[in-house]
């Protein structure tokens, strides 16, 4: 029988010659990623374990980005005590304040995640690192825990689900109404603990960051993973990165699916998903019919706030103005994209659009600051979640959306088509 693509990772990983679905394993790790949240409580369990330091100083990283900059007292203890566990075991992969990032935006342009890898993360977009062909997924802080201390974690084989990506997308359909799209399709657990495997031609259309926008939201269709196929494109976004040599593995012929799903990125348009599920997706069509109004506009996040999800961002918002009372709030993901962004005068165009741009931090996605909800306030988010109170009040809505949308909106203030404004 043959294996696809996340199922050889994992042989290869736990030292076997085969799995298939539903085989308990236990594979060796090549990361192991932690953020200011998910951290302290890994290493107050790994002081449990009373073990002698970590497995490897060099594959763990420790990226405090949730509430960083420090927003409250709790925030500066939670990092002081990443900070200090990092200075203890000389951490290579430590990013303070100043080098660092949203994490799941900063380790791939660090270099350290690269095809064939085993990644695991206490955060559930860990599976961003699929867009690189790697294995990537969320797990718990104890689990976090228990990698830091061992170099290893279990598995179970995930089954899969196939997405064969056909044709080109039109000019403002990006992986953010891609992945939407996907989801609308399957539903929130339609892809539970399934490995999302993206396929097709339609592949070679899509740039590295679409890619990493969709796989980061796997998770949101319940996905154990999501994974692409390394071409060339991802090869030379490696070899850009990274010293380190990528394993590039390929599905078998004769690989097992759960479901084959055919998407034809050519028939698709701009998406939004409206509160307070992923799933619930609408067309920019209908979204335009519904003549929603709107407070707030937040682009960047672990999701879309990257250089190309700033630079298209741009391109519609400069020379215009944000709409009278609406909030823009841009976060660049990472130092050196607020760097690219500032010197191709992106920042600028923000600036003059009426809209403020932050320090790279998840900040608002999780509600945690730089922008929360008042009650009834509704936000178009570039960002991957829309659950009841996810940025602020609970009567508050999210819509998700592309860079595209959000942009627009912001200049309409209410939900509008790229195309339009």
């Amino acid at each position: 029988m043959g294996m696809t693509m996340t199922q050889k990772i994992l042989a290869a990983h736990a030292g076997l010659k085969s799995v298939e679905a539903g085989q308990l394993i236990e594979a060796k790790l090549d990361l192991v990623l932690g953020n200011d949240i998910t951290s302290p409580v890994a290493i107050h369990e790994m002081d449990k374990m009373k073990v002698d330091g970590v497995f490897d100083k060099d594959k763990i990283a420790l990226v405090p980005d949730h509430f960083v900059p420090n927003k409250d007292i709790k925030s500066a203890e939670h990092c002081k005590c990443v900070r200090e566990f990092a200075k203890k075991n000389d951490i290579t992969n430590y990013f303070e304040v100043g080098q660092m990032g949203i994490e799941h935006a900063l380790l791939p342009e660090k270099g350290l995640t690269v095809a064939g890898d085993v990644i695991i993360g206490a955060d559930s977009h860990t599976c961003t690192y699929g867009a690189v062909g790697a294995f990537s997924t969320g797990v718990g802080s104890t689990d976090m825990a228990a990698g830091m201390a061992t170099g290893m974690a279990w598995f179970k084989v995930p089954s899969a689900i196939k997405f064969v990506l056909k044709n080109k997308p039109a000019k403002w359909v990006s992986g953010k109404d891609i992945i939407l799209h996907i989801i609308g399709k399957i539903g929130v657990d339609g892809a539970l603990y399934k490995s999302m495997e993206f396929t097709g031609d339609g592949i070679q259309y899509l740039t590295m960051d679409d890619r990493f926008t969709i796989a980061n939201m796997a998770i949101e269709a319940g996905g154990k993973n999501g994974i692409f196929p390394v071409d060339d494109l991802c090869l030379k976004y490696i070899s850009e990165h990274s010293n380190r040599k990528p394993v590039v593995y390929e599905a078998d012929a004769d690989a097992v699916y759960d479901e084959v799903i055919e998407i034809d990125l050519a028939t698709l348009r701009p998406t939004v998903a409206y509160p307070h599920l992923p799933e619930n997706t609408k067309t920019i069509d209908d979204s335009v019919k519904d003549d929603i109004k709107i407070d707030q506009v937040v682009i960047g996040s672990c999701t879309n706030g990257r250089m190309d999800d700033l630079r298209i961002a741009a391109s519609i918002l400069k020379g215009k103005k944000v709409a009278a009372g609406m909030r823009l709030i841009v976060i660049p993901g990472t130092q050196q994209i607020y760097l690219d962004a500032m010197e191709e005068g992106l920042i600028r165009t923000f600036v003059e659009a009426g809209g403020v741009v932050s320090t790279p931090t998840c900040g608002p996605c999780l509600g945690g600051y730089m922008g929360i909800l008042a009650e009834n306030e509704r936000c178009v988010s570039t960002t991957n979640r829309n659950f009841v109170g996810r940025m602020g009040h609970i009567s508050s809505e999210i819509y998700l959306a592309s860079p595209a949308v959000a942009a627009a909106s912001a200049i309409a203030g209410r939900i509008a088509d790229p195309e339009t404004v």
